[in-house]
């Protein structure tokens, strides 16, 4: 690119300047034209900098950089909103001084850390900024009299990073806190243990007399030294969780690790201040140290397979541009935006809330709420979700849900809710694992009478051994690792579960039973062909085909079935119903210029027998009983089905579809699909009738649909699967949400149902077979503590290690079948 500039082209990028553009650099006496903030912004870095020598000696120009990202600068303005600095700034130290912490990208080293700084720090105002390079965190202070943030974010964009608020909610704060202070008391359990045991290995290797007796109890007492921080700081929530359960009167695994711990410290402390018996403090703080590091790997492991699900309370933006009713742009915090605001939302941003759009077309990328990575198409009259991000042109969207009603907030509600609940197989080791302790404490105290007579100087580390070594975490364990890491599999795959026996019931199912509309259909209806009829009375004309579409616009007006959407274009403000009446899975009734009308199937709409045109699926228009119109209607299948079907199959299950369409569209859809049970022309009461009919004989079913009219069989079938486009009522009937139109994550979530119950299966087994392998070895003095603190240990990582292979699930899709013709059952 030649560096030739002429008086209207942008000095650092060369791009047309607009008429009348305030941004200029000042450069050898001369001022030059700049064509955006960002290029002022960049071009005021270089030359304040001290490298003016780049662009006297450059020989071509730079590349444009990415609008998306250039639209960026024009929300850092939102960031001066009171409103919005009140949730994560906070008065400084120092008078008049605010701080902040931002999250920061880009940062990959050091000289990363020192750039920001230093830039930051020769800012006027600013009174001091501090990089946390583990964390890519920045913690800056500033006079927001001298300074404004937006400038901070600015002049952090111009040396390229990108940076918002960093604020963690209470749960947050309290979790790192916790991390915290558990990373705190390993460190201290760990330097403690290295040096008890630096002071005990030469009273283990020395013979006798090697060691004069004045050594011995120097060792003893720096050991008791070192072991009691370990005990008291280290071993905190050991006896804090054993006090709890005592109370409660569940008694937990900590009720035996206290024991241990606490029985082996003050036994050791005795025989120190008094000079009797042996002393203990190295087994004290090397159990104390193995079963802290075992619960914080296991812990950082279950908080990684569930940090999917976490990330979704953060996903929408905080910023959003308004329309005003003057066709001004106003940009706001997105938590003040309200249902009917009219919002633009720019390539590269974020979606603030849901809404419909009203102007423009554009590639959205939904990747972070339905599992799905390849961007899909919007056009006005679509629905947007919050949380996703606008890939290519501008949107106009009228909000219809933001803040706390966004879907993505209901998401985060239904998964609250999911693990607010714990299946039975969950259950029943809880009470195994109370059952355990108890005999366990029981078993110790057999244990210790009979050492007490077989030799009495062995009594207290076998003892602690027992506690130790057969102390149920792994067993408590068990099911909750492998939930969390199915719940995170599931989820990255766009399946929601809502309700925590649902994983149990997916992985037992004998029969799937689909809907038709909506469900194995894209519940995409487009009117085909209209047809109007001529009236059996003389006092009713024939309608026109235009006349016809539009009363049947009126009536669909009030409803939320799929089929209304293909009134939509016809609709026409001055014809307006009233009364209107739906009859689920039959059609609409209501008034109109003093007459009834009925929009549905031919023997709801009309009292006489009258047969539709043709074959397909057609609804009859009637006007005081009277045939009136043919409306055709088509729904195409979704691209999935056939596939999600034939996979279903070939994994043993049965197949069926139960719909209230007519029998021809079913029938057809069923011949097309290779469904060979299937039912037409099922009431709401009828489809439930089919599913108490088959529970009956023994079988385990999942209902998938969308509808007000499923509502009845999805609350009585064994799962229930909402699609992703069900009603809200519907929704929360479901034990099982889809995020996205895939069909086949059905069969993933069967699939992953099943090897979640398989692990849970086999933690289980491990566990109780560790826990009945160890405690004779233990009962018979051949495990010293320590081993029995690493032995317990390692269950718990190896039941949590098992649970992560779900992290990396891959599932199986089966070959299609050839397709047979179906028959009616």
């Amino acid at each position: 690119m030649s560096t030739t500039l002429t008086s209207s082209s942008c000095y650092h990028c060369g791009n047309p300047v607009p008429a009348g553009a305030p941004w200029q650099i000042a450069l050898d006496e001369t001022t030059h034209p700049l064509c955006c903030p960002g290029c002022e912004a960049v071009a005021h870095a270089i030359v304040d900098g001290g490298l003016e020598s780049y662009y006297r000696y450059r020989t071509e120009l730079p590349e444009r950089p990415d609008e998306r990202q250039a639209t960026k600068a024009e929300t850092w303005s939102v960031f001066d909103d009171p409103g919005l600095q009140a949730q994560f700034v906070h008065a400084d130290g120092d008078e008049g001084f605010v701080r902040a912490t931002l999250a920061v990208e880009g940062i990959t080293c050091a000289a990363c850390a020192w750039l920001i700084e230093h830039r930051l720090n020769a800012l006027e105002g600013v009174g001091s900024s501090a990089v946390n390079l583990t964390h890519h965190r920045l913690r800056v202070s500033w006079d927001p009299n001298v300074v404004k943030l937006s400038q901070l974010f600015a002049e952090l964009a111009a040396i390229g990073y990108d940076a918002q608020p960093y604020e963690p909610d209470q749960a947050q704060a309290r979790l790192q806190h916790e991390e915290r202070m558990n990373v705190r008391r390993l460190i201290v359990a760990a330097v403690g243990m290295m040096q008890v045991m630096m002071f005990s290995i030469p009273i283990y290797v020395a013979g006798p007399g090697e060691i004069s007796a004045d050594f011995y109890a120097l060792f003893h007492w720096l050991s008791f030294a070192l072991a009691t921080p370990v005990v008291l700081f280290s071993a905190q929530p050991f006896f804090r969780n054993a006090l709890r359960d005592l109370k409660t009167g569940v008694l937990g695994m900590d009720v035996p690790v206290s024991l241990a711990i606490g029985g082996a410290y003050l036994a050791s402390s005795y025989a120190v201040l008094f000079d009797v018996g042996e002393v203990y403090y190295d087994s004290v703080a090397m159990f104390t140290f193995f079963l802290l590091f075992g619960r914080y790997v296991e812990g950082r492991a279950r908080r990684r397979s569930g940090h999917s699900g976490n990330a979704l309370s953060g996903v929408l933006p905080v910023s959003a541009t308004r329309l005003e009713a003057d066709g001004s742009e106003r940009i706001l915090p997105a938590s003040e935006l309200t249902t009917g605001d009219r919002i633009l939302i720019k390539p590269g941003h974020g979606v603030p809330a849901d809404g419909i759009i009203e102007e423009g077309e554009s590639s959205l990328d939904e990747s972070m709420l339905t599992g799905e990575y390849l961007p899909v198409t919007r056009r006005v009259g679509d629905s947007v979700t919050g949380g996703s991000q606008n890939m290519e042109n501008p949107l106009v969207v009228t909000v219809t849900h933001a803040g706390g009603e966004a879907r993505v907030a209901s998401i985060v509600d239904l998964t609250d809710r999911a693990f607010a609940s714990r299946p039975r197989l969950a259950q029943m080791a809880a009470r195994m694992a109370h059952l355990f302790v108890l005999r366990l404490l029981v078993v110790t105290a057999c244990v210790t009478l009979a050492w007490w007579y077989i030799d009495p100087s062995r009594v207290l580390w076998i003892m602690l051994s027992v506690l130790v070594v057969t102390c149920p975490c792994a067993l408590a364990l068990a099911t909750p690792t492998a939930l969390t890491a199915g719940h995170g599999q599931l989820r990255k795959r766009g399946v929601l579960i809502t309700r925590a026996d649902a994983m149990e019931s997916l992985s037992n199912v004998t029969r799937v039973i689909f809907d038709k509309t909506g469900t194995l259909t894209r519940g995409e209806m487009h009117l085909t062909q209209t047809t109007p009829l001529a009236g059996l009375s003389t006092e009713l004309p024939e309608l026109s085909a235009e006349r016809a579409r539009a009363i049947a616009a009126a009536l669909e007006a009030h409803s939320e079935h799929p089929i209304a959407r293909a009134f939509r274009p016809f609709r026409d403000a001055t014809l307006q119903a009233h009364h209107v009446q739906s009859h689920t899975g039959s059609g609409l009734e209501g008034t109109l210029n003093g007459s009834t009308w009925r929009l549905g199937k031919p023997d709801f709409a009309c009292k006489t027998a009258i047969a539709p045109p043709g074959p397909g699926q057609w609804l009859l228009l009637s006007e005081n009983s009277e045939p009136r119109a043919w409306f055709k209607l088509h729904d195409g299948i979704r691209d999935d089905a056939a596939q999600t079907v034939a996979a279903l199959q070939a994994r043993g299950l049965t197949v069926e579809l139960l719909s209230g369409d007519t029998q021809e569209a079913v029938e057809s859809l069923a011949q097309q699909l290779n469904i060979t049970t299937w039912h037409a022309g099922r009431s709401p009461e009828g489809k439930l009738e089919r599913l108490r009919e088959l529970q009956a004989q023994g079988e385990c079913v999942v209902m998938i649909g969308d509808g007000i009219n499923d509502v009845p069989v999805l609350a009585g079938a064994d799962v229930a699967i909402a699609m992703n486009g069900a009603t809200d009522l519907a929704r929360t009937r479901a034990d099982a949400v889809l995020l996205s139109p895939r069909l086949m994550r059905i069969y993933d979530a069967i699939e992953i149902s099943g090897a979640t119950r398989k692990i849970m299966r086999q933690n289980m087994l491990w566990s109780v077979c560790y826990n009945f392998s160890a405690l004779p070895l233990a009962a018979m003095g051949l495990i010293p503590p320590w081993l029995a603190a690493i032995g317990m240990s390692l269950s718990s990582l190896v039941v949590v290690g098992n649970a992560l292979r779900l992290s990396r699930w891959r599932t199986q899709s089966a070959p299609l079948i050839a397709p047979t013709h179906p028959v009616n059952a």
